[in-house]
């Protein structure tokens, strides 16, 4: 499992990455000058990444605030004459998406919402004291950017917390969708959308309701108790011998 670190605890490089004198630092760490010990600054996980050389410190169960390029799923509560009214979280003030704000869409093409329908977007603005702004496209190209944005069909919705939501779209210290990815060729994988606000969306085709419940399961084991790469391993051959998905 991941450790826990307190403001002041030291972080042991050396151990964590071996044979890398100079990893960079991310939040929540700090080389101290006076000793040139690597320390936290803050309370949370500690997190690396070998391949990027990164030491980092993450917190798990921070609520989520827009920024604007996140990437988000969200919830269609109702419409107004040129928007779509989205939920973001249950504590957070909703955010307004253009009808027109889709990938070739025109007024008589654009997507017909019902309350409780998912559309992946991406934070397009995000100022104090005015509503947040989601589009599904690239302003400036009209295209989606990046591919997939846009109303999301059947799948199911997994909540996860904002920090491993962020893990996920890193790809830093998960492998448990490449993992599932390569057990289930046979049911030609399954479809993930991530969203920093905690939620991830997947649809696994073939895979059906089988294929749902062992990403879900996956995800949710992984984030709760924080499973290194190896244990993620295992628990992914686990879950899909138990649900003969091998």
């Amino acid at each position: 499992m991941a450790a826990v670190v307190l403001p002041g605890d030291t972080i042991p490089v050396s151990s964590l990455l071996p044979n890398i004198p100079y990893p960079r630092l991310g939040p929540g760490v700090h080389q101290s000058r006076s000793t040139s010990a690597t320390v936290a600054t803050a309370a949370g996980l500690l997190t690396h990444n070998q391949k990027k050389r990164t030491i980092a410190i993450t917190h798990p169960h921070a609520r989520y605030a827009p920024a604007v390029n996140d990437l988000v799923i969200a919830q269609f509560h109702h419409s107004s004459s040129d928007y779509f009214h989205m939920g973001l979280t249950p504590h957070y003030p909703q955010a307004i998406l253009g009808q027109l704000a889709f990938e070739n869409v025109t007024k008589k093409t654009r997507p017909q919402l019902k309350p409780g329908d998912l559309v992946y977007a991406k934070v397009l603005s995000a100022n104090r004291n005015m509503e947040v702004e989601l589009t599904c496209v690239n302003p400036s190209t009209g295209k989606s950017d990046p591919e997939g944005l846009g109303v999301l069909d059947s799948g199911m919705v997994w909540e996860v917390s904002t920090g491993f939501a962020t893990r996920l779209l890193k790809r830093e210290g998960v492998v448990i969708l490449d993992e599932l990815g390569s057990k289930m060729k046979a049911t030609k994988g399954f479809e993930v959308a991530v969203g920093k606000n905690g939620k991830v969306w997947v649809d696994c085709g073939e895979g059906g309701v089988k294929g749902c419940l062992a990403l879900g399961r996956c995800l949710k084991e992984t984030d709760e108790k924080n499973l290194t790469e190896p244990e993620q391993k295992k628990l992914v051959n686990k879950i899909v011998a138990e649900l003969g998905l091998g």
